[in-house]
């Protein structure tokens, strides 16, 4: 019996380490950062958040929450780009707003990047953004064959 138990319990622990497994990219988007772009887990990509910010530097592009906005799609298109994904792998978005106000002239700059069926989403409004970011958006994507 204490053998059977041993194994059983050996190989639940050993599942649990093939189950949780996964697969950190590192980008040089965000250096000295201490989070990674994307982290995969099986066939789920899990996008850091991204803000509208010139590439390689730490500001958010000039113009408001349109600027910014068309600017943090790029961001995140360039990082599921870097993984051979695209917008239409995108399950779900988290999106934070510094003033959720400013709710319609994100969505319009949102539907020219997703179209039908868009992805889940949430929205809210935050306090404060990184950097004083109008906007920040997360992705959740989904690996196709």
């Amino acid at each position: 019996m204490r053998h059977i138990i041993r194994f059983m319990l050996g190989l639940l622990v050993l599942s649990s380490q093939i189950a949780w497994a996964a697969e950190v990219i590192f980008t040089e988007a965000a250096p000295g950062r201490p989070f990674s772009a994307a982290v995969t887990v099986g066939d789920t990509v899990y996008l850091a958040g991204q803000l509208g910010v010139i590439p390689g530097e730490a500001q958010v592009v000039p113009g408001g929450i349109e600027a910014e906005t068309h600017q943090m799609m790029k961001n995140i298109q360039s990082t599921l780009t870097s993984l051979g994904l695209s917008f239409g792998s995108v399950a779900k978005c988290t999106v934070m707003l510094a003033d959720i106000a400013e709710w319609s002239t994100f969505n319009g700059v949102y539907t020219q990047y997703f179209k039908p069926p868009y992805p889940a989403r949430s929205a809210f409004g935050a306090s404060g953004l990184a950097l004083n970011a109008r906007v920040e958006m997360e992705c959740i994507a989904v690996k196709h064959d």
